[in-house]
């Protein structure tokens, strides 16, 4: 079972973990949709649903958190449901479209809440190419912790996810999802060295 995050000010990236877990890949064009929208795109590119298939050997349970891509997490129904309404405080739930698949209901969490909140100044340079930020420093007072999840206007393609919107999903799936450290009030804490990689 993964250690839970800290419930402390701090930020995550979340990833599916590489346990025996069936994950989605997503449909290439629907992604370059969503990064599309995300990077300043129009209403009209905002995904209305997500295509997908599932990838993994067959006898393997299908996680609750399949989705690496971190600009498009993937919830089950059953998360949805355990999280209640937090999830729509940040954005808004659209339907998955699994190939082949019936009765897998998922749902891709689609966030609305850009905040400027990063320490420019003291963050690593986000990359000219996508905007990644390897090692953000936040404004504590400028930082949403009353949402889930955030974007970054920097960096409008990932999904940061604030510590206890973190810890809640950690706790209802135990080895399926990956918390990686990227910011942390508490100078002792240790950020991922890589968290945006594979």
């Amino acid at each position: 079972m993964a250690d839970a995050p800290e419930t402390s000010m701090s930020v995550f990236r979340l990833l599916p973990s590489l346990s025996e877990y069936r994950h989605l890949q997503l449909n290439s064009f629907d992604s370059r949709q969503l990064m599309r929208w995300q990077d300043g795109g129009s209403e009209a590119d905002r995904l209305a649903q997500l295509r997908a298939g599932w990838t993994g050997e067959k006898r393997w349970a299908m996680s609750d958190f399949p989705s690496g891509y971190p600009g498009a997490p993937v919830l089950s129904r059953r998360l949805t449901e355990d999280f209640g309404e937090d999830l729509s405080t940040a954005g808004s739930l659209v339907p998955v479209e699994i190939d082949g698949a019936r009765g897998d209901e998922y749902f891709l969490y689609i966030v609305d809440a850009v905040v400027d909140c990063l320490d420019l100044r003291r963050s690593s340079k986000p990359k000219r190419l996508d905007g990644e930020v390897k090692k953000p420093v936040y404004r504590p007072e400028a930082l949403p912790m009353h949402l889930p999840a955030f974007r970054l206007p920097q960096f409008p393609t990932a999904v940061q996810w604030n510590s206890w919107a973190a810890a809640r999903l950690v706790e209802l799936t135990g080895d399926q999802i990956e918390a990686r450290l990227t910011w942390s009030q508490d100078p002792a804490a240790k950020p991922h060295p890589d968290p945006w990689g594979f």
